[in-house]
């Protein structure tokens, strides 16, 4: 998972109302969302490879997402898959006092009433405060061009009316525009390739947005899930009740 921007107790009907990106590799074998078979209760997509996953939420009201950390010149670590963070707080039993052995993340989980952020980067742990937050490979609210933009995207779509605020997601999670030259983060790469990575929707050779996600979840907790799978088309909407 790659960008997320969400809005947490600011809507009057959605406590949450989140919008998100999943770039990785075409050649990472992946299933969509979907309720597990071997976990009936977390609805999630699945990385085939490592058994984790970047986003889900829980028939219980736990829900978790993660993003990389993006920073070249860190040493890199051999550690156990990041999306196994996920999967593990869908389950109840997200353990963090030792996630300085995995590769840089950001992690967004909890119970919904009482989300939280963290990060093994500086490190930090702490309560999502309400607002329209943004997140991307840098820390949280770390103002990259992608990240400013979709929170203003989300902030327009908040103003719309109910009737097509999950279209008004579904398009800030498509804009194909790219900072510009001077605007671009240093994480190490090249200047041309974060310039391609620097767009809300990426799209290149062998890398890019595979999926896009909206999640609202209302005051009387009521879950709207849809999943858009870029490569085939293929969308697919979960809706139920929280426990």
């Amino acid at each position: 998972m790659c960008l997320i921007t969400l809005a947490y107790h600011v809507h009057p009907r959605y406590p949450l109302v989140l919008a998100a990106n999943r770039d990785e590799f075409d050649e990472r074998p992946t299933a969509p969302a979907s309720w597990w078979s071997d976990a009936p209760h977390v609805l999630a997509g699945r990385d085939l490879r490592a058994g984790g996953t970047w986003l889900g939420i829980t028939r219980h009201g736990h829900f978790a997402a993660l993003t990389n950390h993006r920073d070249l010149r860190r040493a890199p670590k051999q550690g156990p898959s990041r999306g196994l963070l996920v999967r593990s707080a869908l389950e109840g039993a997200a353990t963090l006092d030792d996630s300085v052995a995995y590769e840089g993340f950001n992690l967004l989980h909890g119970p919904m009433e009482a989300l939280r952020y963290h990060n093994n980067i500086e490190p930090a742990d702490a309560a999502l405060e309400p607002g329209i937050h943004g997140l991307s490979n840098a820390l949280l609210n770390t103002p990259w061009p992608k990240v400013q933009r979709a929170k203003a995207g989300m902030e327009r779509a908040l103003s719309s009316g109910e009737g097509v605020l999950v279209e008004d997601l579904f398009a800030l999670l498509a804009d194909p525009a790219q900072a510009e030259v001077g605007q671009l983060p240093d994480t190490g790469l090249t200047p041309p390739m974060e310039r391609a990575l620097s767009s809300v929707f990426i799209d290149t050779k062998g890398y890019g947005t595979r999926c896009s996600t909206v999640l609202l979840v209302d005051r009387a907790g009521q879950v709207y899930f849809e999943e858009r799978t870029w490569a085939t088309g293929a969308a697919a909407v979960h809706t139920f009740d929280l426990l």
